[in-house]
């Protein structure tokens, strides 16, 4: 598929991710078609189906999520609805015009047990509601079409609210910070995620993927990175899950294997701690995060 002939659909285009395609698809000069929730209404099939006739799309990407990890407890319905029936009716619609599907998972539909990175091919088994309605919305798409590329990400920050975010704003705020340190994982950048993933697809090699940037990291160690990078003068202290009120579990160890990715496209992946350095210059620093 010729770079010219590209024409992506982006859904959740004013999300972190779907920021990052925007800004990436223009640095590439590529045209394409960005909705979120006011233009286009992915819970509906039919209002997908016919969205997207007539609009020579041949790339669906899906940036589209809830991500409300507790809200999710007591809000399933919703919540399946944008993590599992939207990514069906998208797949279904990428496959009555045979364009290629690209949607996203996470480190959720795992439950934390493994002590080392967790691979494609490891047995999901999640312990929130998000976590089930993302499995969920996987198996959908897999047995729906066959040009699809499903990209299981982690602890994401971008343009908007996210753990970075917050930890800037707390401190902000308070003297003493508390965040925990049995929270393993693997943060992401929003910008690598976008360019890897389309790296990714031009390569046809359709599948089930995981990227998260190179290295492991508890939440408090990336709030230690962020922390120090504004130059914070309070005391930050380490706690445990447990000690907070929250209505999801998470999974204690969920950093992501990215090789099958990384080898994939040729590409070494970036560190978490590089990723958050150009996080403060590109989101941060602009004052639009």
């Amino acid at each position: 598929m010729e770079q010219r002939r590209l024409k992506p659909l982006i859904t959740g285009a004013k999300g972190q991710l779907g920021t990052s395609f925007q800004k990436l698809f223009k640095s590439l000069e590529i045209n394409f078609i960005p909705t979120d929730i006011n233009e286009l209404d992915i819970t509906n099939c039919d209002a997908v189906l016919k969205f997207i006739e007539d609009k020579d799309i041949n790339i669906i990407i899906n940036c589209a999520a809830y991500n409300n990890v507790d809200g999710a407890e007591e809000d399933k319905e919703n919540c399946y609805a944008l993590n599992s029936l939207a990514p069906y009716y998208l797949a279904k619609a990428a496959k009555s015009i045979d364009a290629i599907f690209v949607t996203y998972s996470t480190d959720f539909v795992f439950d934390g047990k493994k002590q080392e990175p967790y691979k494609e091919d490891d047995t999901p088994n999640p312990l929130s509601v998000y976590g089930a309605s993302k499995l969920d919305g996987e198996h959908r798409v897999l047995t729906t079409y066959d040009k699809v590329f499903i990209i299981r990400t982690s602890w994401l920050f971008g343009k908007g609210n996210n753990f970075n975010s917050q930890v800037i704003n707390w401190a902000k705020k308070n003297t003493v910070l508390r965040i925990v340190d049995d929270q393993i994982g693997g943060p992401t950048f929003s910008d690598d995620l976008a360019l890897f993933s389309w790296l990714l697809i031009k390569t046809n090699a359709f599948g089930l993927y995981h990227f998260s940037n190179e290295g492991i990291a508890s939440k408090f160690e990336q709030a230690q990175y962020v922390l120090q990078k504004i130059g914070w003068q309070g005391t930050l202290q380490r706690a445990k899950t447990g000690e907070f009120a929250i209505k999801a579990k998470r999974p204690a160890f969920s950093k992501l294997d990215s090789s099958k990715l990384a080898r994939a496209v040729g590409k070494e992946i970036p560190t978490w701690q590089d990723g958050i350095d150009r996080w403060f210059g590109e989101w941060w620093s602009s004052g639009v995060v």
